[in-house]
């Protein structure tokens, strides 16, 4: 049985470190935790991550959104 290939992405949605398979590069895949549909890249080396407070709360409300949005859906 032949072996796949992982890298490491993060999900731009949930944050959360996913393995996808090398052959998804470029492809849209979808993350295991959230759902969200991304595409397989990557990373950028040259992109710093970007730590500071206001970056940090910008992401949680933009997660918050979306889990009320997706609550608004369910109901």
């Amino acid at each position: 049985m032949p072996q796949s290939t992982f890298y490491v992405q993060t999900c731009p949605t949930c944050c959360r470190a996913l393995e996808v398979r090398v052959w998804y590069l470029g492809r849209e895949v979808m993350c295991r935790h959230c759902g969200a549909p991304f595409i397989a890249s990557l990373p950028d080396v040259n992109a710093g991550t970007d730590l500071s407070d206001s970056a940090l709360m910008r992401r949680a409300d933009e997660l918050l959104e979306i889990a009320e949005r997706q609550r608004h859906v369910q109901a």
